[in-house]
C-alpha cells in the first residue's frame, strides 16, 4: 500500500476475508467525512474497493430504493448495484472508474475498468496461483510473474478468469457514421458533461493553457458554477491553473482568457533545468518510456505538486478533444473522411496509454484528480455520430482543425471566448512548451546517452527499440524502475508523425523519413515544420519567427519560446 500512499493521502484501508485482501488509498472528494473504504453493502457480505467519480450516482440510488446505504459517497452505489443487477451493472455507471468487489459468499471478485481508460489500472499474477489488480504498475511488478495494463471498458471474473467487454457503443466498430452535424447538440452535450463533473466536496478548479480545449473548458465551469452545490461550499468564483516557462508570452494567452472569464489565476513558472531535474521522478511516476508522453507529463506533474500545496484536490481538463474531432495536424492530410473517422476511432482506444495515462498519474502522483469532460461516454457518442465529413479541415472553406467544435461554441450574443482564441490554430502540447524545452531535452539526453550505445540499442532493447538518444534516455531511466518483460510490454510503441498511429504515417510519402512525435514534423502543415534531419527553422528572419504563435495544447500548460 505504501507504493501507492501519493495517490490517496486521506486514508488507508485493508480488508481481508480468507486468502483475499482490499486495500484502498483515499484520495475524498465526495463525501470526505463518511466515504472511507472499502465500502460495504448492508450485511458487509460484499465488499468493494474503487478510484473514480460515478456522476450519475444521486440517480442510481433512486433505483435502489429497498437498500441502506452507509455513507454519501458516490462509490456507495456499487456493492447495491451487484446486489441487485449481478455483474451487468456496470454499464449503468456514468463516470470514471476502476474497482474490485469481492463477494465473500462465494469468495469471488470482478474488477471493472471505465470505458476509455482515464483511471488506470494494471492485473497480475503470480506464481502461487494469486491474482494482483492495482491502480499503478509499481504495486504489483515485484510480486507478479506476468502483469499488464487492464484493458478500458472491460470486466474480468475470478469465475471465467477473463475479460469481458462491457463497453459495446456504436462508434468502437469503426463504421461511418451519417448524422448531420448540429452545433447546438454538440454544444449542449458537451456543456452537460462538464456541469455534471462540478460534483464535488473540496476546492477544484480549471487547468487552463488558453488554447481552445482547456478555454472552453473553463468557460463552461465559469458559466455554470454558480448555483451548485460546490459553488455554495467553496463560493462562485472558478480558479484556474497554468505553468510555463517563465517570461513565456503564451502565458499572457491563458491570462488573457482568465481574464475575460473573471477566474482567480494562479500562474507558475519553472525552468528547463527544473523540468530535466524531474525526469526520473515523472517517469517512476507515469510509468512509461513513451518519449511524447514524458515530455507532456514533466510541466503537468510540477504544476500539479504546486496546485494541491494550495489545498486544491481536483481539476477540471481538457484532454481527448483532438482525438475526437481529429484536432492533430496531420489530420490536415486526411485523404477522406472514412479514413479520418477510422483513425480517430483508432486514437481515442488508445488513449488510456498516452493523454489519460498522463493525466491520471501526473496529477494523482501529488494527491490531486483530474477529471477530462471530453471522454464523457455520453459526449463521445454524440461527437462520434457526426458525419465525419464535417471533421475533414478544407482550408479553402476556412475549416481549420476542430472546426466543428469551434463552430459550436461561437455564439455572437453570449460569447463563450474571444474570437482569436476560439479560433487559433492548433498546436499541441510538447512542442508550445517544446521548442526550448525539447531541445534541451535532447541535449542533456545527448550527454548521457553515446553513439556507441546506439549502436547496441537494438540488442540492450530488442523490444520498441530506441531510435533515438532521448528515447535510449528514457528507457534506461524505466527499466531501472521496472526491469520486468512484462513492464516493457505496457508501453505503446511504432511509426508515429505528430502524435499519427502508424497506419496514418501512410498518408503523406514525406512523413515516412520525418518520424517525430513532435507536431512540427507535419511537413507542409505546421508552421514551424522542419525536416528530422535539418535545423528546426532556417532562412527565416528573427522578427518572423518570433511573430508565429506556438500555441499549447496541454490543460493548464503555455509556453511559448
Amino acid at each position: 500500500m505504501n507504493r501507492l500512499k501519493h495517490r490517496g493521502p486521506d486514508w488507508s484501508g485493508l480488508y481481508q476475508h480468507r486468502d483475499s485482501y482490499l486495500a484502498h488509498q483515499r484520495l475524498a472528494i465526495v463525501d470526505p467525512a463518511s466515504g472511507d473504504q472499502p465500502l460495504f453493502n448492508e450485511d458487509k457480505s460484499v465488499a468493494v474497493t474503487v478510484n473514480g467519480e460515478i456522476y450519475n450516482h444521486e440517480e442510481l440510488r433512486k433505483k435502489l430504493v429497498n437498500h441502506k446505504f452507509r455513507t454519501g459517497s458516490d462509490c456507495d452505489v456499487v456493492a447495491h448495484l451487484y446486489e441487485e443487477y449481478g455483474e451487468d451493472f456496470v454499464d449503468m455507471l456514468d463516470g470514471i472508474f476502476s474497482f474490485v468487489l469481492l463477494d465473500t459468499r462465494d469468495n469471488s471478485f470482478i474488477v471493472a475498468r471505465d470505458a476509455i481508460g482515464v483511471t488506470s489500472l494494471y492485473i497480475g499474477w503470480g506464481l502461487d496461483g494469486s491474482v494482483w489488480i492495482s491502480s499503478e504498475m509499481k504495486g504489483l511488478n515485484d510480486d507478479c510473474e506476468h502483469f499488464e495494463t487492464f484493458p478500458p471498458g472491460h470486466l474480468y471474473t475470478s469465475k471465467s478468469r477473463g475479460f469481458r467487454r462491457w463497453y459495446n457503443p456504436p462508434w468502437f466498430s469503426e463504421s461511418i457514421p451519417s448524422v448531420p452535424y448540429d452545433p447546438l447538440v454538440i454544444r449542449r452535450a458537451f456543456e452537460n458533461a462538464v456541469i455534471k463533473r462540478l460534483m464535488t466536496d473540496v476546492p477544484f478548479g480549471v487547468l487552463l493553457s488558453g488554447g481552445l480545449d482547456s478555454s472552453l473548458v473553463a468557460s463552461i465551469t465559469a458559466r455554470y458554477l454558480a448555483g451548485t452545490k460546490a459553488a455554495k461550499q467553496w463560493g462562485s468564483q472558478l480558479h484556474s491553473f497554468c505553468v510555463g516557462l517563465e517570461g513565456s508570452p503564451d502565458l499572457k494567452a491563458a491570462k488573457e482568457v482568465a481574464d475575460y472569464l473573471g477566474t482567480v489565476h494562479h500562474e507558475f513558472h519553472f525552468t528547463v533545468q527544473d523540468g530535466i531535474d524531474a525526469i526520473e521522478d515523472v517517469i517512476y511516476h507515469i510509468e512509461t518510456y513513451d518519449v511524447t508522453t514524458i515530455r507532456a507529463s514533466t510541466p503537468m506533474f510540477l504544476m500539479s505538486r504546486k496546485i494541491k500545496s494550495l489545498g486544491v484536490k481536483m481539476v477540471i481538463s481538457g484532454e481527448g478533444s483532438d482525438e475526437i474531432f481529429g484536432g492533430y495536424l496531420y489530420f490536415h492530410k486526411a485523404p477522406n473522411k472514412e479514413e479520418l473517422h477510422r483513425e480517430t476511432c483508432h486514437k481515442i482506444k488508445a488513449l488510456h496509454q498516452y493523454d489519460c495515462l498522463r493525466a491520471n498519474k501526473a496529477t494523482s502522483a501529488w494527491g490531486l484528480e483530474a477529471r477530462v469532460p471530453f471522454l464523457d461516454i455520453e459526449f463521445i457518442n454524440v461527437a462520434m455520430s457526426i458525419d465525419p465529413e464535417s471533421k475533414m479541415i478544407k482550408k479553402d472553406q476556412g475549416r481549420i482543425e476542430k472546426w466543428i467544435l469551434r463552430k459550436a461554441f461561437d455564439d455572437e450574443e453570449r460569447p463563450y471566448l474571444p474570437k482569436h482564441i476560439l479560433y487559433r490554430q492548433k498546436e499541441q502540447f510538447s512542442d508550445g512548451v517544446g521548442y526550448s524545452w525539447i531541445d534541451g531535452l535532447k541535449a542533456h539526453a545527448a550527454k548521457n546517452v553515446t553513439d556507441k550505445m546506439m549502436l547496441n540499442a537494438s540488442y540492450i532493447f530488442p523490444h520498441n527499440t530506441p531510435t533515438t538518444k532521448e528515447a535510449y534516455y528514457y528507457r534506461m531511466i524505466f527499466e531501472r524502475f521496472f526491469p520486468q518483460n512484462s513492464a516493457r510490454f505496457t508501453v505503446p510503441g511504432g511509426a508515429s508523425v505528430a502524435c499519427s498511429t502508424a497506419k496514418a504515417v501512410e498518408w503523406d510519402v514525406s512523413w515516412k523519413n520525418n518520424l517525430d512525435p513532435s507536431g512540427r514534423a507535419a511537413l507542409g502543415v505546421h508552421l514551424s515544420a522542419y525536416d528530422a534531419e535539418a535545423p528546426l527553422i532556417s532562412n527565416v528572419p528573427s522578427k518572423v519567427i518570433d511573430s508565429i504563435p506556438r500555441m499549447v495544447e496541454v490543460p493548464g500548460v503555455a509556453i511559448h519560446t
